[in-house]
Formats: structure tokens, sequence, C-alpha cells
């Protein structure tokens, strides 16, 4: 699955574990993705939702941060922070994420800008 598809599909899923405890439980370096969905037009709205729904649990997530873009009425970006990068791969096997996927695809209208960052720390984090 490509880091645009992943950033743009589990937006959906909220902070499991925060601050130096989570970090900790990984290698030492934190995996950050940054990426903009566009959604079909007049979806975007239901997107978020779904983004935003079913985002509980995932061990090792610091930070996920699903966003309007102001002046795109369809676009979305979802920026990331993960304690491991081994932490963001294995999200991608928990049953809310493949229902996420799922769900989402058929609202999606594309992925635009992705970036795959290493967070160094700040407020937040």
């Amino acid at each position: 699955m490509s880091i645009a598809r992943r950033g743009a599909i589990a937006g959906g899923l909220a902070l499991a574990l925060t601050g130096r405890a989570a970090f900790a439980a990984g290698d030492g370096q934190m995996y950050g993705m940054i990426g903009k969905i566009a959604a079909k037009p007049g979806q975007r709205a239901a997107l978020l939702e779904l983004l935003l729904q079913g985002s509980a649990d995932m061990p090792g997530c610091l930070s996920y941060i699903v966003a309007e873009d102001i002046g795109d009425p369809d676009a979305i970006w979802v920026t990331e922070v993960w304690n491991s990068e081994a932490s963001h791969k294995a999200s991608l096997q928990l049953p809310q994420v493949n229902a996420a996927i799922k769900a989402a695809m058929p609202l999606i209208a594309g992925f635009d800008t992705a970036a795959t960052t290493r967070p160094v720390g700040g407020k937040g984090l």
C-alpha cells in the first residue's frame, strides 16, 4: 500500500498512546506522515467522519490529526506521528483500519501531496 494511500485512509485512527512513554516503546526514532486527500465533490464531510471514526486503539500512534483544507472544499490533510515505522506498519493489520479503508475508498477522488517525516519533538509530543 502506498504512503499516500495509507495516510489518506487510516486518517480515522486516533491517539492510543501519548507522550514519551509511547515514544520509548518504539525504536527511538519517531515516524511521521503528512498527506493530502481529495474527496469526491461534496463528499468531504462524509470522508472526514469516516476518517475520525474507529480511531480508538492504535498502539504506537502518538498523534493523528485530520484537517479541512481552507482553500479547497474537497481536500483533507492527515498528519500522523508514530513511535516507530514498525508501529505504523502494524496498524495496517488492525480491523478498524481495514474497515476504515473499505468504507472510505468510494469517497476518495485521489491523493495529492504526501511526505514521510522523522518528527523530533514539539508541543504535544
